[in-house]
């Protein structure tokens, strides 16, 4: 179904018009579509249409994702008697760590059993708020509050080294495409860039006035994005540790940030209550998400790159279509509030930790 440009549209007798479509035909070159969604009037919910500007020809496509996580069966991890500020899966997805407390505990995906637990981060103050599997297998790496970072052995169980050189409690770790890099974001205003082999510091990436609540590497490993909660985003070459530039458009504080599978997208969510999509290349605002009725606390691409779900302090899940920006499922499980989120690596299984101490999971059948 596609909608002809505004300007041809006789507002005089108050319709809209349309023309449906099969999937496989063509809009004829001298049309131009907009760049809107178009939604049933009886329900603003249903998504009945997308139409891109990119072409002069465009296809309707089918919006079956929505339909597919309407479905979708919900389980239950209980992580008591404390909240999972972090999920994260595998990378093979048989794995899902989450940091509880002052520790970080491995469950198997499949039966939502124990499988070991790591427990390093000593004090009252040293609660994990991120955790990270490398993209090898072989590590999971813990950001706490009592400013270290800790690299755990998977298969040993074992604490492989410490990372200090942070003045204050870390928000935010992310491990670089060849596991061979850590970054941190902490509330001393700092990025830091760690070599996970030795445990030596690379650099510190500084220029954000607030603290950095969220870190992620782009998947080809050449760009990082940090958030601040001094509102802004900032993009930074990894080889060379310089800025690429900032990202600023949102009101309020930056919560988290995530790169789409291609690169060519950075979503980021803010204390504003939005999520802001941004083109990588130029830095321009694509487009704003809105839907959530709090804090936005975190943000994750399916690993399709078609769906970006959002977790907030409105104790909602949400996924949006990244295509058109519609907002395509809300979960709404009896949960307090979301502090994190992961997709598995196959797609089909979305984590949630929540402040009810519990990780809700969401699997496609």
């Amino acid at each position: 179904m596609f909608v002809q440009r505004p300007e041809a549209l006789d507002f005089r007798h108050q319709y809209l018009k349309v023309w449906t479509l099969q999937p496989s035909e063509l809009l004829p070159k001298n049309w131009r579509p907009v760049p809107e969604v178009v939604t049933s009037l009886s329900n603003p919910q249903t998504l009945l249409a997308v139409v891109s500007p990119e072409s002069d020809q465009s296809l309707v496509p089918s919006p079956s994702t929505s339909a597919d996580w309407a479905k979708a069966s919900c389980t239950e991890i209980r992580t008591s008697p404390s909240d999972a500020r972090s999920v994260t899966f595998s990378p093979d997805g048989y794995t899902l760590a989450s940091g509880v407390g002052n520790t970080v505990t491995l469950w198997y995906t499949a039966n939502k059993s124990e499988i070991q637990t790591f427990a390093g981060h000593p004090g009252m103050f040293s609660s994990v708020r991120s955790v990270a599997f490398s993209p090898d297998g072989h590590t999971v790496a813990s950001g706490s509050e009592d400013s270290t970072i800790k690299l755990w052995d998977i298969d040993s169980g074992s604490e492989i080294r410490t990372l200090t050189g942070h003045s204050s409690g870390l928000f935010s770790i992310a491990f670089s495409p060849d596991s061979r890099t850590l970054a941190s974001g902490s509330s001393d205003n700092t990025v830091k860039l760690w070599d996970t082999a030795s445990g030596s510091e690379i650099r510190t990436l500084t220029g954000h006035s607030s603290q950095v609540w969220g870190v992620a590497f782009s998947p080809d490993g050449q760009i990082l994005a940090s958030g601040s909660a001094d509102g802004t985003v900032k993009l930074w070459d990894t080889s060379d540790g310089s800025e690429i530039r900032t990202l600023a458009g949102h009101q309020d504080c930056i919560r988290s940030v995530a790169f789409s599978p291609d690169v060519r997208t950075l979503a980021t969510g803010s204390y504003d209550y939005t999520i802001k999509l941004w083109d990588t290349a130029s830095g321009s605002e694509i487009r704003t998400l809105t839907g959530h009725s709090h804090v936005v606390n975190c943000i994750a691409f399916s690993p399709d790159g078609s769906t970006l779900a959002s977790g907030s302090s409105d104790n909602t899940v949400k996924l949006w279509d990244i295509a058109s920006g519609f907002e395509i499922q809300t979960f709404s499980k009896p949960m307090d509030i979301v502090l994190s989120l992961a997709f598995s690596p196959d797609g089909r299984t979305l984590a949630a930790g929540s402040r009810d101490y519990r990780i809700y999971l969401w699997k496609l059948a």
